[in-house]
C-alpha cells in the first residue's frame, strides 16, 4: 500500500509540475526565454556494428528462453480445458435427459462459497480396486466395500465370509481369536470325524457367545463349511446348535479349503488417493492451508494448540537440552496423519500429492517417477534449506525423515543420466499436465 501511495503522489506532482509554466533559471530575468541550445535534446551516437550484432544475439537469447519455458503451460492449459469442456458436455449429454417438461421446470442450484477453496487439498479421500476408481472419505470407501461384500455372499459363500470376518471388524485381537476359533472347529472334525461331539456347536457356549457370536461374518462362514442350526436336547431341555451333517464326512476337502482360506484372507482397506494436482506458482502460494483430516486432533483442540504453542516454545526453550528438543519435535510430528508432498520443477510446474506419515519414501519416489515423461534414473529431491533425497532412503518412513506435515521438494535430474539429444525442458508427462487447474 505505501509504494501504491507513494506511485500516486509522485503522478500528482509531476502533473502539477507540468502545469507550472515554463522554468527560469535564477541568473535570468523574468521576460527573459532560454536559448534554443537548451531546448535541443542531445543527439546520440549511432551503435557500432559489434553492438548492433551483440544485441541482436542477446534478443534472439532471450526470445528462445521464454518461448522454451512458456509454450509448454500455454500448450498444455489449452489441451486440458478442451478436454475438460468436451468431457462435461458429453457426460452432460448422456446423463441428463430431460423432456420438455422437466426442462422448464430445470433450475441451476446456488453454490455456496467457502474458505474451503484456498486450502492446498480440499480433504483427504480414498479408494478400493475391487470398487473402481471412484473416491470417497474412508467411512464411506469402507461402507461400500462392507456392502459389496455382503451382496456377494450369495454367489460365493466361503471366499465372501472370510474377506468379511478381516474386514468388517474392527478389533484385530478379537478377529484373530475367531479366526483361531473357527480353525480348531474345523480341525477337530478333519482329525476325528468320527467324534459326534467334536460336529456340534452349542451357540449358548460362552466361549462361542464371546469369540464368535459378535463377529460379522462367522455364520455366513459356518453355513459355507456345511454346519446348520438345529435345536438338540440338552441337560433337559433343548438348544440350539450349529450341526456338521454326518453325510458330508465323506468329502472333507471342502472343510479343508475353507480353513486354508480363512488363514490366508487379508483384510480390504480403503487405499489413500494421492489428490494429484499441477499447480502453478501463483496457486501453490496462496494455497497452503491443510484440512482438518490432516490432524489427529479435533478442530477446538488444534485452535487451543496454535493459540498455546507460541508461549510454550518461549517458555521451554531456553531450558531443554537437544534430546529433550527431538522429543518434542517428534511428538509435534505425530500429530499429523497425513502429509502434502510438493515437488518443484525447474520449468515452474509444481506437482502435489497426499502421503500418510507413515509411507515409506520409496512410495514418494514412485509417485514422482510415474509421473514424468523421460524414465531417467536417478532423479534428486532436494529441500530448498538443504538436504538431499535418493534412492537411498527409500526405506525410511516420513516420520522419520521429518517431512511432516508438509513439504516442498526441488526437482533435478542426476548429471550422470541425463541424455544430451532428448528434449529435457519437459519433466511431466502429458497426462499429469492435463490435471492443470
Amino acid at each position: 500500500m505505501d509504494s501504491i501511495k507513494k506511485f500516486f503522489d509522485k503522478k500528482v506532482k509531476d502533473a502539477k509540475f507540468k502545469k507550472a509554466g515554463q522554468g527560469l533559471s535564477l541568473t535570468s530575468s523574468p521576460g527573459r526565454q532560454p536559448s534554443s541550445s537548451h531546448q535541443l535534446p542531445r543527439q546520440r551516437n549511432a551503435p557500432t556494428h559489434d553492438a548492433r550484432v551483440a544485441g541482436a544475439a542477446a534478443l534472439a537469447r532471450f526470445e528462445q528462453q521464454t518461448k522454451k519455458t512458456d509454450v509448454d503451460w500455454t500448450q498444455y492449459a489449452i489441451k486440458a480445458q478442451a478436454r475438460k469442456e468436451l468431457e462435461a458436455e458429453r457426460k452432460a449429454m448422456e446423463q441428463l435427459k430431460l423432456t420438455e417438461s422437466e426442462a422448464e421446470d430445470f433450475k441451476p442450484r446456488e453454490i455456496e462459497c467457502d474458505s474451503a477453496s484456498v486450502l492446498a487439498v480440499q480433504g483427504v479421500y480414498f479408494y478400493c480396486p475391487l470398487l473402481g476408481p471412484e473416491i470417497a472419505t474412508y467411512n464411506e470407501i469402507k461402507q461400500q466395500i462392507k456392502e459389496f461384500l455382503f451382496s456377494q455372499v450369495e454367489e460365493d459363500k466361503g471366499v465372501s465370509s472370510c474377506l468379511i470376518i478381516h474386514t468388517c471388524n474392527k478389533n484385530k485381537e478379537k478377529v484373530n481369536v475367531c479366526i483361531e476359533t473357527l480353525c480348531k472347529y474345523i480341525e477337530n472334525i478333519l482329525s476325528n470325524p468320527t467324534e459326534e461331539k467334536f460336529r456340534k456347536i452349542r451357540i449358548s457356549n460362552k466361549a462361542y457367545q464371546e469369540r464368535i457370536e459378535p463377529m460379522e461374518g462367522t455364520k455366513e462362514f459356518l453355513e459355507a463349511a456345511g454346519f446348520s442350526v438345529k435345536e438338540l436336547p440338552f441337560n433337559d431341555a433343548t438348544e440350539k446348535f450349529w450341526v456338521f451333517p454326518e453325510e458330508k464326512l465323506d468329502d472333507l476337502s471342502t472343510l479343508e479349503q475353507l480353513r486354508d482360506a480363512l488363514v490366508s484372507a487379508e483384510p480390504l482397506r480403503p487405499q489413500l488417493d494421492r489428490g494429484t494436482r499441477v499447480l502453478l506458482p501463483a496457486e501453490a502460494a496462496t494455497q497452503i492451508d491443510l484440512p482438518p483430516e490432516f490432524f489427529n486432533m479435533t478442530t477446538d483442540e488444534l485452535k487451543r494448540e496454535m493459540q498455546n504453542r507460541t508461549k510454550d516454545v518461549e517458555r521451554t526453550q531456553m531450558l531443554m537440552t537437544k534430546v529433550m528438543r527431538e522429543k518434542l519435535e517428534m511428538r509435534e510430528i505425530r500429530k499429523y496423519r497425513f502429509s502434502l508432498i510438493r515437488v518443484r520443477f525447474p520449468d515452474g510446474l509444481i506437482l502435489q500429492g497426499t502421503f500418510g506419515v507413515y509411507e515409506k519414501f520409496a512410495e514418494i519416489m514412485t509417485f514422482v517417477r510415474s509421473r514424468l515423461v523421460n524414465d531417467w534414473r536417478p532423479f534428486i529431491l532436494s529441500l530448498s534449506g538443504g538436504g538431499k533425497f535418493t534412492e537411498e532412503e527409500e526405506d525410511q518412513n516420513l516420520v522419520d525423515l521429518r517431512l511432516v506435515p508438509a513439504v516442498v521438494f526441488n526437482f533435478t535430474w542426476d548429471p550422470s543420466v541425463r541424455d544430451p539429444n532428448l528434449d529435457d525442458s519437459v519433466y511431466l508427462n502429458e497426462e499429469t499436465c492435463l490435471l492443470m487447474q
